[in-house]
């Protein structure tokens, strides 16, 4: 590695990081497999589609970053641009490992109980997949359902997300692309080529990630509909990422790497961790709001799932880490300008939204039967692992951990707030 100034500097994905990322993916492994062998598999697909969709989530709202940073031709960022761009190049195995999930959820099956009513169907998306539930005459049969089946059928629900999760990786694949081929080539054709590319990205995204968060998400529960879902998935998938790339770059500069990263670059991730958890609280209380005062049964059912006794601590928990920590522990400046206070919010904020699908995901597939031990843990260390491990592995891939001719650089580097 040279000099800590240096913008040849290079990432190299060695040592103990290395390995503690492999045992934790071993773990991962592990519980995967004891969940099946147990007879748990509902459950631990359950954890497999929240792990799976985190994954997911975290690298696609790291092209949305990217892309970002070149629309709004924000120079503060420039230098840190590297890590999301890892993010990006994550995202293709982030899909294919998501759409396994929900294919091998989709086909595989198994008994279970539905509304009182012992029968055999799919470990996830039971609701609208189950044998039956569009035909009439059928002892299954569910007009709403029924209603639903131009939407709700494998083909095009499956169709949809490839088309989605392709969409994006292309997208974060050329943004990436573009910026090693402008520090080979300089000059700004490749940045006005980002920027378009950028615009156009943002476009589809800004259409598609709600859809995207119906099916994966929404649909467990069809039965149920919200239209504010999409951007409730958004303002977590968006500080989940926020909060995974402040927390990269952090322990990066106590490895010694990105030394160019000031104060004033992490009290400015500070601020978008802050502003857009009080945004997720927003979306939050408003849905939250609109059902509970109209007290209309096919709507409020959702919020009675999640209040009763197996959901209702974590349903409140979630409100107090993901709107009142940050409150509590950034909103100050001084507090946005600590490593080590930045760093702890990074961390509680992560755990956050993962309880926060949790509170998603589990009602409508495990229901009442759901647990709190070594599938949830065991599969989200694996998880955890597997995303270190193929993002650091990204990062190493680029010949320096800085664009040394985006056009915005020097004021990244002399950025001060």
């Amino acid at each position: 590695m040279n000099t800590h100034n240096s913008l040849d500097e290079q990432f190299v994905f060695t040592g103990r990081v290395k390995t503690i990322s492999l045992a934790a993916i071993a773990v991962g492994v592990l519980a995967i497999a004891i969940g099946f062998l147990t007879n748990q598999g509902e459950r631990t697909f359950a954890n497999l589609l929240l792990m799976g969709y985190y994954f997911t989530c975290v690298c696609a709202a790291g092209v949305f970053f990217c892309a970002l940073q070149y629309v709004a031709q924000a120079g503060w960022s420039a230098s840190l641009l590297r890590v999301p761009q890892a993010f990006a190049r994550v995202l293709p195995i982030a899909s294919v490992i998501l759409l396994v999930i929900i294919i091998a959820g989709l086909n595989l099956t198994h008994h279970t109980e539905i509304e009182g009513k012992d029968v055999v169907a799919p470990y996830l998306y039971k609701i609208w997949h189950q044998a039956g539930v569009t035909t009439p005459g059928s002892e299954n049969y569910d007009p709403v359902l029924a209603g639903k089946s131009g939407f709700l059928n494998m083909p095009f629900f499956l169709i949809r997300i490839v088309v989605f999760l392709g969409a994006y990786a292309i997208f974060g694949w050329l943004l990436a692309k573009y910026s090693e081929t402008e520090d080979e080539l300089g000059g700004l054709f490749y940045y006005k080529k980002s920027f378009t590319i950028s615009a156009a990205f943002l476009v589809i995204f800004g259409f598609t990630q709600p859809v995207f968060s119906f099916d994966v998400i929404m649909s467990l529960e069809a039965h149920w509909f919200s239209t504010m879902f999409g951007w409730y998935n958004f303002a977590a998938m968006w500080v989940s990422c926020l909060s995974v790339i402040t927390l990269t770059i952090i322990l990066l500069r106590s490895a010694g790497y990105m030394q160019w990263v000031t104060q004033d670059h992490l009290h400015n991730l500070g601020q978008l961790m802050f502003g857009f958890s009080i945004f997720w609280t927003y979306v939050w209380f408003a849905q939250f709001l609109l059902i509970y005062y109209a007290n209309i049964p096919e709507e409020s059912v959702y919020f009675l799932k999640r209040w009763e006794p197996e959901f209702k601590p974590w349903f409140w928990l979630n409100i107090v880490i993901n709107f009142l920590a940050p409150l509590l522990i950034i909103m100050a400046r001084d507090s946005k300008r600590s490593t080590s206070i930045l760093k702890a919010t990074c961390i509680i904020l992560i755990l956050g939204h993962w309880l926060d699908y949790f509170i998603m995901i589990m009602p409508g597939t495990v229901g009442d039967k759901v647990g709190f031990f070594y599938i949830e843990i065991g599969v989200a260390v694996g998880f955890a692992g597997l995303f270190t491990y193929l993002m650091l592995n990204a990062l190493s891939k680029f010949k320096s951990l800085v664009p040394k001719k985006h056009p915005f650089l020097q004021e990244s580097l002399h950025h001060h707030i």
